[in-house]
């Protein structure tokens, strides 16, 4: 089983303010991790951490038994490329594109994909997957807040990574389709993704396999 393993990470910004202390945690594929914390907790941090979107100052990250906390800029971004998806708390959607588009434009720098043909219908797919197949051909001004997610979603498993990091995925949603995307994340995880999800929202603690709570930096023991 693949995993995502971070070791003893610490993140120092600016020489003063230690953002991670020690943190360590795993995330297997198939399993949907949340960590919980206020505001400015570190939980934000430890995402971009363990998503190769920055560096730790200090500690290593493994993901599928390598070491890519060590490695140069151009292979942490194959990894990244290869390996995760992201979700965001803002949907991110380029307003000129069509949903479906906005779910292709990870495929452009993958050279797995070989034509726009290809990478279209593969987009078409993940609209249906998320349940918008009838919303493909709209632009995201067209869409609802929780359709706008649904498609960050879909665009997120473009490239068919084995891990999905969301960092308050939820934070702009109603409580109706707050539970969508939750439902959502948490299908992916039982289909064998592994879900990391960051939030400060207790509705998501039912979805949950493992949770953790951060607090200045540190994260608490797990609860489940």
């Amino acid at each position: 089983m693949n995993s995502i393993v971070a070791k003893d990470l610490v993140k120092v910004y600016n020489q003063k303010v230690t953002a991670l202390k020690e943190v360590s945690i795993t995330i297997n594929q198939g399993e949907f991790i949340v960590v919980m914390g206020h505001s400015g907790s570190g939980k934000s941090t430890l995402l971009q951490m363990i998503g190769l979107l920055d560096l730790p100052t200090s500690g290593s990250i493994f993901i599928n038994s390598k070491d890519v906390s060590k490695l140069p800029k151009n292979a942490i971004a194959d990894v990244r490329q290869k390996s995760l998806g992201f979700v965001f708390q803002a949907f991110h959607l380029n307003p000129q594109l069509k949903a479906y588009e906005n779910v292709m434009l990870p495929m452009l720098i993958n050279p797995e994909y070989k034509n726009k043909a290809e990478m279209e219908k593969k987009a078409k797919e993940l609209i249906d997957v998320v349940g918008l197949s009838e919303r493909a051909e709209h632009y995201p001004s067209q869409l609802s807040g929780g359709e706008q997610q649904r498609v960050a979603v879909a665009r997120a498993l473009a490239n068919d990574p084995d891990f999905i990091l969301a960092d308050e995925p939820t934070g702009n949603l109603d409580s109706e389709n707050e539970v969508i995307i939750f439902t959502l994340l948490k299908e992916l995880a039982q289909q064998g993704k592994g879900i990391m999800v960051v939030s400060h929202n207790e509705s998501i603690l039912e979805y949950a396999d493992r949770v953790y709570y951060m607090k200045d930096g540190v994260l608490g023991d797990e609860k489940r």
